[in-house]
């Protein structure tokens, strides 16, 4: 929004000063990701800008990161599991955490307030506590150091994402074209699938994306429940800045930034259609 004519000397003030404020809040979260990106493509094995890559000289330069990255076996069992977990256990946090939304949405529903904060308490409780909870948990049932144990306990972080994001699209939901649906003689499978599931899948599937990023990036519940066999890519990252300092570490999270720009860029254009379908203005 443009500065009115009319505006006063302060309004003047207020309005420059507002936006060198935002500017360097904007500054200090991007920074740190910024300069992730150039130490990437360093020739040396350091962390640091050499003298030729702030000369802008092409030998200070190298893709060899990258390389190591697409040739390291570890890094390719690392992707493979990240990926297999993800998708799982987003697939299972969808549905929970969907099926979780409908019903606080009923106003019949008996103690929803506490039942929400149930449902959301893995985000709210520190996640070393969780983890430590799960460890012990799952070792008496046999799921810990397995796939499945991984999976479940990212599904657990995951679920109430997808709980936030459907019980605000169902804030809108107009209930009378349910009744309206039972009045023509659909059945409540038919009124699901046809009516509530289309107006709710932006919601849905906003929250699928946040559990999967969840289980994407998560690395403290995968040190206490995982292996060596379920090792993700935070896992490996983690493990290498432990162990052995490379910059093929830099690459990677090159190539998560990306990832996350991409998703959230999905994010934003299915928030708009969402907006769109209940008629509301996008903004």
């Amino acid at each position: 929004m443009s500065l009115p004519a009319y505006a006063g000397p302060l309004e003047r003030i207020w309005y420059y000063a507002f936006r060198l404020i935002c500017g360097l809040i904007f500054f200090f979260l991007i920074a740190p990701l910024v300069v992730i990106v150039p130490l990437s493509f360093n020739a040396v094995p350091f962390f640091t800008f050499t003298p030729e890559m702030l000369a802008l000289d092409p030998a200070g330069y190298s893709l060899q990161w990258y390389e190591d990255f697409f040739s390291n076996e570890n890094w390719h069992g690392a992707v493979k599991n990240s990926f297999f977990i993800a998708v799982f256990a987003t697939l299972i946090a969808t549905t929970l955490g969907t099926i979780g939304a409908l019903g606080l949405s009923r106003s019949q529903m008996p103690y929803k307030s506490a039942v929400m904060a149930i449902l959301i308490s893995p985000m709210i409780v520190p996640l070393i506590i969780s983890a430590a909870g799960m460890y012990f948990f799952y070792s008496k049932i046999g799921l810990a150091s397995t796939h499945l144990g991984v999976i479940l306990a990212h599904a657990a972080l995951g679920t109430p994402f997808v709980v936030i994001t459907v019980t605000a699209t169902l804030v809108g939901f107009d209930q009378s074209l349910v009744r309206a649906a039972y009045n023509l003689g659909a059945s409540p499978t038919v009124t699901f699938f046809k009516v509530i599931v289309p107006l709710i899948l932006p919601g849905v599937i906003s929250g699928a994306l946040f559990a999967f990023i969840t289980s994407f990036d998560e690395v403290v519940v995968i040190l206490f429940v995982g292996s060596y066999e379920q090792r993700t890519i935070p896992w490996q990252m983690f493990s290498g800045i432990r162990e052995q300092i490379s910059p093929t570490i830099l690459a990677v999270a090159t190539m998560l930034i990306l990832v996350s720009i991409l998703l959230l860029t999905s994010l934003e254009l299915i928030r708009r259609r969402g907006e769109r379908l209940r008629g509301i203005r996008p903004g």
